[in-house]
């Protein structure tokens, strides 16, 4: 028998349908995918602190895990481009959702081995498909809307990221560095089979929150692959750009975009080491690990704080360019006070790098992908493969860290913020006809 629908029922659907609609809209969507890259990066800023315990590493041993998460962006955000080209938007996102989740599984056999090689090996899979993830959301949420504009899109992306960047070192540091204190001082007096036993016990801690992450990625990506996000075509890249750049032959031929690469290869490294060396700086400095395990989140959220500067005062009241000058001015100033500082006012310091940095990708990227036109995805793949610059300049900083102080490496990010300065003040503007 047929059920009647009434006007209730019918109101109830049409509701439904509209609440439907407001989620799988394309900004929300992919705010949703911006909230998995702060997630899945910032875990991170735990783990390094986390596995140099468990599997008993140095400070240049433990900045191997951001050098293989962030070195995949390397190898794969070029043929992410080509990936793009034939799958289109949406079904890449989803593809590289995927990919995320089984290097999520890979912390499994991982933990339960306490092998170090494989955390590291389940960290570039991870890596490679967020990797496709940035390729593909970065130039669309630039193209959805006008370029002079674009900042303030990506600094409300970057708000839906820093959240999870607060969230996740917070929530996977509760649970895998509760008691790390005790952990390090007995570890040092027991046999090695008893000292085995206990970092055994530690590493099984990361299994449940990767099974749940795994199936989170999963579930998200069936959501991406049937939802209505639309495909932005070529004719649309193609509409953004002027007669003089359809003319270009080659992505060699955009000076602006190549300088534009470089500043995010060192913009990329400086932040990773503003959040991912805070906690072990703090442990050098005697803060003790229950507290200096919540230190990442402090960073990411003075980053939140400039991407609410950036929502409200990108375009209305500065450019991007402008905003980029003053991001680069205020690292160099807060860098310099956390070095003639000492204990939890240094750390604050370095904290404080998260609001000079806040701004930096979402200025730098519009500035150096714009008038790409046909070359919008091949210059979005080299801009996510700089990113490997997160990979090498944390490893560096870990080596003079060990050579000298982790106090002293922090001068590496002083010449880092000059040059951001001078693509925002001259960079972006170089053109070759």
């Amino acid at each position: 028998m047929n059920q009647v629908i009434t006007p209730n029922i019918l109101k109830k659907m049409n509701r439904f349908k509209e609440i439907y609609k407001n989620i799988s809209s394309p900004i929300v969507i992919i705010g949703t995918l911006f909230f998995v890259f702060g997630f899945i990066t910032w875990l991170s800023a735990v783990l390094v602190p986390y596995l140099k315990i468990a599997c008993e590493l140095s400070n240049f041993q433990s900045y191997l895990v951001a050098f293989s998460f962030y070195i995949a962006y390397f190898f794969i955000s070029v043929p992410s481009g080509w990936f793009l080209e034939y799958t289109g938007y949406k079904k890449g996102m989803t593809a590289g959702l995927l990919i995320m989740a089984l290097g999520s599984l890979v912390f499994v056999p991982a933990a339960l081995s306490r092998t170090y090689g494989l955390f590291l090996t389940g960290l570039f899979i991870q890596g490679a498909g967020m990797a496709l993830l940035q390729t593909a959301s970065n130039p669309y949420v630039t193209i959805i809307g006008p370029i002079e504009s674009a900042a303030k899109r990506i600094s409300i992306m970057g708000i839906c990221n820093g959240i999870a960047g607060v969230l996740a070192p917070a929530i996977l540091g509760f649970i895998t560095l509760k008691g790390a204190d005790d952990i390090v001082r007995k570890i040092t007096t027991m046999t090695v089979e008893q000292k085995s036993l206990e970092l055994d016990a530690l590493a099984s801690r990361v299994i449940i929150p990767y099974i749940l992450i795994m199936v989170s990625l999963l579930l998200l990506a069936v959501f991406l692959y049937f939802s209505n996000l639309p495909d932005i075509d070529a004719e649309e890249e193609n509409a953004m750009a002027d007669e003089g750049v359809l003319n270009k032959t080659s992505i060699f031929r955009f000076p602006h975009l190549l300088l534009g690469v470089f500043t995010i290869f060192l913009y990329t490294g400086v932040e990773v080491i503003a959040g991912n060396t805070i906690i072990s700086y703090g442990v050098f400095l005697k803060i003790p690990i229950a507290t200096a395990k919540f230190f990442s989140s402090f960073t990411i959220f003075a980053m939140l704080v400039g991407y609410v500067v950036g929502i409200i005062a990108i375009p209305k009241y500065i450019k991007q360019n402008q905003a980029l000058i003053i991001s680069s001015i205020l690292g160099v100033i807060f860098a310099f006070l956390a070095l003639l500082t000492n204990g939890f006012l240094s750390v604050m310091f370095i904290a404080f790098l998260g609001l000079a940095n806040s701004l930096m990708w979402p200025s730098i990227w519009p500035l150096a992908i714009t008038e790409l036109g046909r070359f919008t995805k091949i210059g979005s793949s080299m801009m996510v493969m700089a990113i490997s610059g997160a990979a090498v300049l944390p490893l560096l900083y870990g080596r003079i860290a060990d050579i000298s102080t982790p106090k002293t490496a922090y001068w590496i990010v002083i010449p880092i913020y000059l040059f951001v300065m001078f693509y925002a003040i001259y960079g972006h503007k170089v053109r070759v006809k």
